[in-house]
């Protein structure tokens, strides 16, 4: 800009008017020094020596003479000189949702329903679904319990997964407001691109939290006991990906934690009973293990951006292995998986209807997906929730079903599950 912008005048000041469609429009007008003040004739531009460019970049600079200073400035109601420049090119790439449920809310809410994601509910329905495995699980241990008791706590897990898988996103991208910018899929997030301050974020989240207790609540009082702890969790995984390649193991310990929640929301204390505990410690593992896998797959959407950032994740550390990894994974989630089905006594339905739709479903997942292909790894990651989170829970329905109606006969004895006595 300095080669050509010297030739002006230094009393002259400079504007570039930019309108949508066209190319920019250069205007020259007189300061202090000139007897009048309106537009210079086309002979004054070649008196200066003065190019038009072809076309008007979205940068701004101050360029600094002896005595002068000329002003660039573009009338973009997108951009502003008061903007970073990250958020000057996160504010460029946004566009306003056009279908869906957040495209018929008010303008001004539009930057919190995306901070609580509810444009992409798929993470919402992996936090649900370790909460609905250690219910339906728990139910067939405890058949006293009523079908209605089961279905609403059903419905409480899921509202309060909603509710906090929002905070957690919000929480994430607080930490986050600075990387996001630098990455192509999180730039437009609205803490990152300036629609939502980090003060309002932290306010709203807090507004999160307190609908999320207040859910806690509706439970038995141990479930707070058994509850509270996982909020640690969701606010050190942020922190896991700047200076471990493992934040997804974080990630799992976190997101699995309703694996253990549905057993004391039905009244079954674990401390107190064994096979409860084993099978809570086995659905919870193996829980922890399918997170880390989806969640290596997800990672290499932004594998290229991570690098670019500093970002750490699992996906970057075992990028040449990533297949052997995942398959190491599902091994171990399937295994856990059985693992609990064998310590809550469960029977044939639950091991070919929930291990079995797993292993199909995990098998053609790492066999399909195309780790170097971001859109084919989104809808693995996208579709992947429903083919196992749906198998696994399907399966743990009808075997509770079938318990509840006296399908099959399961034996009750001093070393059944079952038994109250189990484990005194």
């Amino acid at each position: 800009m300095n080669s050509w912008a010297s030739r002006f005048r230094p009393s002259w000041h400079v504007q570039l008017f930019h309108i949508p469609g066209k190319r920019a429009i250069p205007l020259i007008q007189h300061t202090s020094r000139a007897p009048y003040n309106k537009p210079f004739s086309p002979s004054i531009f070649k008196r200066c020596r003065y190019t038009a460019a072809n076309g008007f970049l979205s940068s701004y600079r101050d360029i600094t003479s002896k005595k002068h200073r000329l002003h660039f400035s573009c009338s973009s109601p997108l951009v502003s000189r008061q903007h970073s420049a990250t958020s000057e090119a996160s504010v460029g790439y946004y566009t306003p949702p056009q279908k869906g449920l957040i495209a018929f809310l008010p303008r001004s809410w539009i930057p919190y329903a995306e901070l609580l994601r509810l444009d992409k509910p798929t993470g919402t329905y992996y936090l649900f679904f370790p909460c609905v495995y250690s219910t339906l699980l728990a139910a067939t241990m405890a058949p006293s319990v009523p079908v209605l008791q089961v279905a609403s706590t059903a419905g409480l897990f899921f509202t309060g997964a909603l509710v906090m898988r929002g905070a957690g996103c919000a929480i994430n991208d607080l930490w986050d407001r600075n990387l996001d910018p630098h990455v192509e899929r999180t730039k437009s997030r609205p803490i990152a691109r300036g629609a939502i301050s980090p003060r309002k974020a932290i306010a709203f989240t807090g507004s999160q939290l307190l609908v999320g207790l207040g859910i806690l609540l509706q439970f038995p009082s141990q479930c707070l006991w058994y509850g509270i702890p996982s909020m640690l969790l969701v606010a050190t995984y942020p922190l896991a990906k700047r200076f471990t390649y493992y934040p997804q193991a974080v990630l799992g310990l976190t997101f699995s934690w309703g694996a253990i929640m549905g057993f004391p929301a039905l009244g079954i204390d674990l401390l107190n009973n064994n096979a409860a505990l084993g099978a809570a410690a086995a659905l919870y593992s193996s829980c922890v293990a399918w997170t880390i896998l989806y969640d290596m797959i997800y990672a290499h959407m932004d594998i290229k951006d991570d690098i670019a950032a500093g970002i750490k994740s699992i996906a970057l550390r075992h990028e040449n292995n990533t297949k052997i990894v995942l398959s190491a994974l599902a091994t171990f989630q399937v295994s856990l998986l059985t693992a609990a089905g064998v310590a809550a006594g469960s029977g044939p339905i639950f091991f070919l209807g929930s291990c079995g739709s797993a292993i199909i479903s995990l098998g053609l997942m790492i066999w399909k997906v195309q780790l170097k292909n971001v859109q084919n790894c989104w809808w693995w990651f996208k579709n992947g929730c429903i083919f196992t989170g749906g198998g696994i829970a399907t399966g743990m329905l009808l075997e509770y079903i079938a318990q509840a109606t006296g399908f099959y006969h399961v034996e009750e004895d001093a070393n059944s599950p079952k038994s109250p006595y189990r484990g005194k």
